[in-house]
């Protein structure tokens, strides 16, 4: 799990990456889950709470842009 002073250094296209692949290891994630082979279910609520905080990055860095 990345830091948010680590995720804040990456541009916006690497942060739509970032994004774009949390998104699908949460997906299989939660198959994985589903089917009994998910070992440490923990890994689920961390990759949610990285989501967290690259969408919190987005909004931040948007916010910024209009003012």
């Amino acid at each position: 799990m990345a830091k948010s002073s680590e995720l804040r250094e990456l541009s916006k296209e690497e942060l739509t990456n970032r994004l774009r692949d949390l998104k699908q290891e949460g997906l299989n994630l939660r198959l994985q889950a589903s089917t009994g082979q998910l070992e440490n279910t923990a890994h689920i609520k961390a990759v949610r709470r990285e989501i967290a905080q690259v969408n919190t990055i987005f909004t931040e860095t948007r916010d910024k842009a209009e003012n």
